[in-house]
């Protein structure tokens, strides 16, 4: 039986890449909808649907589009929705970016929360389930995505970057053994003290400040304390269910990544829903 949100919310913000302010609000929709954005701010506002096919650019984000229309970092909402059981909802936005609230999921979970769900009457004909039967891989250099068949499912990332407070993490999650709201949901975002001019001269993270990212430098964290010990881990697995809830449902499989980035997780996306 699908479900969408028994009350609208908002929130608002600035987005991550763009350092614009922003407002969300998301609106219960109709069985059979799913979920998608609506550009509120553009003369006809176009809906975008959060589907893998509408995927655009995905340097340090995951966009989507529709012609000229589109909707950029969406993955944390995303994650929030799919994560949370709501299958439908309509997701206006008077901006071209999300808002990045925190850094991380935790206020998008505390707002569906607060807002409730309620479960659609009539439910159209269900999308068959992606339940891979072979593996599959996807690489890039030492970075890959995987799905492995598996009997319910789960979510393995790990990461490794040069810096010591950060190391090798790896971080495992399963939707039926562990509640995204508290172990997944408040990881935030992170980046590099020594990259940030470089990435704000090619026009990103225009909207990072040390209140809505994790900052690590080769001295240490900058903005300590951490909400884990292995926050980055989690972060990028919370990436990965955003990315992969563009297959409308999450797969029933073992999803593993080690060093990837949305363009592997959209790969990946892309595969499992040949397998459909």
């Amino acid at each position: 039986m699908e479900s969408t949100i028994a009350r609208e919310f908002r929130l608002s913000g600035v987005g991550l890449h763009l350092g614009e302010n922003a407002t969300v609000r998301v609106m219960p929709a109709n069985s059979g909808d799913s979920r998608y954005f609506v550009r509120v701010d553009l003369s006809d506002a176009p809906k975008i649907p959060a589907q893998i096919n509408a995927v655009g650019q995905t340097t340090l984000s995951t966009e989507l589009r529709v012609e000229t229309a589109r909707v950029r970092t969406v993955e944390h909402l995303l994650a929030s929705l799919v994560a949370c059981g709501i299958d439908n909802a309509r997701i206006e936005v008077d901006c071209e970016e999300i808002p990045l609230l925190d850094g991380s999921a935790k206020n998008w979970c505390e707002a569906i929360a607060q807002a409730g769900i309620v479960y659609h009457e009539t439910t159209p004909v269900a999308q068959s389930s992606i339940t891979p039967t072979e593996p599959i891989w996807i690489r890039e250099n030492d970075s890959f995505v995987a799905a492995l068949p598996a009997r319910q499912t789960r979510f393995t990332y790990g990461i490794d970057f040069p810096y010591q407070a950060i190391g090798n993490q790896w971080h495992s999650w399963s939707p039926a053994e562990a509640n995204f709201a508290t172990e997944i949901a408040p990881a935030r975002t992170f980046g590099f003290a020594e990259q940030i001019e470089q990435l704000q001269r090619s026009g990103l993270i225009k909207g990072g400040n040390l209140t809505n990212a994790l900052v690590c430098s080769h001295q240490g964290w900058v903005n300590p304390p951490l909400r884990f010990t292995n926050e980055p881990a989690r972060h990028k697995l919370l990436d990965l269910v955003g990315d992969l809830s563009l297959l409308g449902q999450l797969p029933t499989a073992h999803l593993i990544a080690y060093k990837a980035s949305h363009k592997l997780h959209t790969q990946l996306a892309i595969k499992l829903a040949e397998t459909r």
